[in-house]
């Protein structure tokens, strides 16, 4: 390409080359036989390019994302892009060019329309990369995983509001190359990245991905509060096997909500770079030969990052309000609705009835005495709903080695009755079968019970290891459109507590070793649904609040559940 616009230029300029650059401001002339040259040749249309006055400034190697990438691509040389470029007459022209197409490129895009349906633009992401500069890394191959970056990063919104991007580079050290509050534009950023030296020293893997969850992605470096509507990803790109432990850490970081690639290049080690990355591993995990040709992955990621508004295009079938999420969407109503257990359609809140149903473990190792307690915790709760024909109804489930239903849903109508039906229910005293529990409770007591149209509630109650398999009929419940909150106490799992809770699952279990303590728990319940003062203040039964778990920590743990 070189070659036949120099002789353009030339012929262009009287045949006397290319003119000196030295020591002052040039200002050029580019005709419009050049513009047709140089669009013939890359294929681009030259809709209103005119003669432009460029100046020296414009020349220089810090180019656009934009130019930066053609740079790449059109480069007409065997030899890699370097970062330095050397200013022969050649490629001042060549740099000339491209920061012209550059420039139109810009003003295009400017002039375009927004953009319109189907399209896709990037989720708001908080991105880290993980870069493997050790020795085994020669610098050639290094400067083709900055300009993988540098690609990816174009595809990208780069912005506080949009994506934040963190460049984590290691060898035997870390070094925070860039914090995600470092740049604000996506050109600054990818000018930095060019400038990143190799450490090459050993491969710290574990020791990066460490520094990644306490550091890069920290608030105080920029990331933001974890929140369904910011992703959290990690993209690792190794060549060799870590001299460091890597599965502990990985797994704590996607514990953390850090989606993970793992990209490996050669002699990788493919067992560790498994237990890196998320799963499904299909997805996750990448494999190339070379450092030469991991640009080829950068298509998979820009599409990775890459979603369509189906509020903004129409696919949706909410009935009131659509909300965009990453990838999604999610339903809401307008003020005096709520939102049903369809997920999308709304109704009235004067309107509004929950059918709830406690299932409680009954079990030996609940104790009598503490038995009391539970059936205390379930009134303290009882006097806060608001009972009746029309709103809320309440069933009750006691479990052990066998499942019996206490009271259906819809027995009693005032709270009066409830409470008293509680205190009568007698204790099983025997083994601890949650899952037969949970099977019981959505095909006989909500299939037989509950309100069409209403939403459905289960809270669980367990003092210790379930004897059967809960996973199934846990999955079964929330398929069956039931929020599923889990209280354990004592000897419970907190692995089973979280397989019974509906997401987020925060909001949706509790534990605490003492059983005195479950008074507590209710308290910091909130209870109301379409209550007088503000009829669409909550959006269902109990939502447990944020600091619960912190509060409940520090009460006085010697009660617990074999002690006094």
């Amino acid at each position: 390409m070189g070659g036949l616009c120099q002789e353009a230029w030339e012929r262009d300029n009287g045949g006397g080359g290319l003119p000196s650059y030295e020591q002052r401001e040039l200002r050029v002339q580019l005709s419009l036989r050049m513009c047709e040259c140089v669009g013939a040749q890359l294929s681009l249309t030259w809709s209103h390019f005119v003669a432009v006055p460029i100046t020296w400034n414009v020349l220089q190697p810090a180019l656009s994302p934009f130019c930066f990438s053609l740079l790449d691509r059109l480069w007409p040389y065997s030899d890699p892009l370097p970062l330095a470029v050397t200013m022969t007459p050649t490629v001042r022209l060549f740099l000339l060019l491209l920061s012209l197409i550059g420039a139109q490129a810009t003003l295009d895009q400017r002039m375009a329309p927004a953009m319109g349906p189907g399209l896709c633009k990037t989720r708001p992401t908080d991105l880290v990369f993980i870069i493997d500069s050790s020795r085994s890394v020669r610098p050639s191959e290094f400067e083709q995983v900055k300009v993988f970056l540098t690609k990816v990063i174009d595809g990208l919104n780069v912005g506080p509001n949009a994506t934040r991007v963190g460049v984590v580079n290691y060898a035997s050290r870390v070094k925070n190359e860039v914090s995600l509050k470092t740049h604000r534009t996506k050109a600054a950023l990818v000018r930095t990245v060019s400038k990143i030296e190799p450490l090459s020293t050993g491969t710290m893997t574990g020791l990066a991905i460490q520094f990644a969850l306490n550091t890069a992605f920290s608030e105080a470096e920029g990331a933001r509060t974890k929140s369904p509507d910011v992703s959290k990803v990690a993209i690792i790109v190794t060549d060799g096997r870590p001299q460091d432990n890597v599965k502990e850490v990985a797994q704590r970081a996607r514990d953390a909500g850090i989606e993970t690639f793992a990209i490996g290049v050669g002699r990788v080690d493919m067992t560790t770079l498994k237990q890196m990355a998320s799963e499904p591993l299909d997805d996750h995990v990448d494999y190339v030969e070379s450092y030469s040709v991991i640009e080829k992955l950068t298509k998979k990621f820009q599409e990775a990052f890459c979603v369509s508004d189906l509020c903004a295009t129409g696919d949706h079938d909410c009935q009131q309000v659509c909300i965009s999420t990453p990838g999604s969407y999610k339903c809401a109503c307008k003020e005096g609705f709520i939102l049903m257990d369809d997920g999308r359609t709304c109704s009235a809140c004067n309107n509004a009835a929950i059918d709830t149903v406690f299932v409680i473990d009954g079990s030996k190792s609940v104790r009598p005495e503490n038995f009391e307690l539970v059936k205390k915790w379930i009134n303290q709760i009882i006097d806060k709903l608001d009972v009746s024909d029309s709103k809320t109804h309440v069933g009750l489930v006691q479990y052990s080695s066998a499942v019996r239903t206490e009271f259906p849903l819809g027995r009693y109508n005032n709270k009066k009755d409830l409470k008293e039906a509680v205190k009568k229910m007698d204790y099983m005293e025997r083994g601890t079968m949650t899952g037969l529990a949970l099977r019981h409770t959505v095909d006989s007591v909500f299939a037989q019970g509950s309100r069409p149209g209403v939403q459905k509630v289960a809270i669980v109650f367990t003092d210790g290891r379930s004897q059967d398999y809960i996973g199934d009929a846990a999955k079964k419940a929330k398929d069956h459109g039931l929020k599923m909150y889990a209280v354990g106490v004592g000897n419970a799992l907190e692995s089973e507590l979280k397989q019974i809770a509906s997401e987020p699952i925060a909001e949706h279990y509790f534990y605490t070793a003492d059983f005195k303590a479950m008074s507590q728990i209710a308290k910091k319940l909130q209870i109301n649904i379409c209550n007088e003062e503000d009829p669409c203040e909550c959006d269902s039964l109990v939502k447990f609040q944020k600091k619960v778990e912190d509060a409940l920590q520090a009460l006085n743990k010697k009660y617990i559940l074999h002690g006094e």
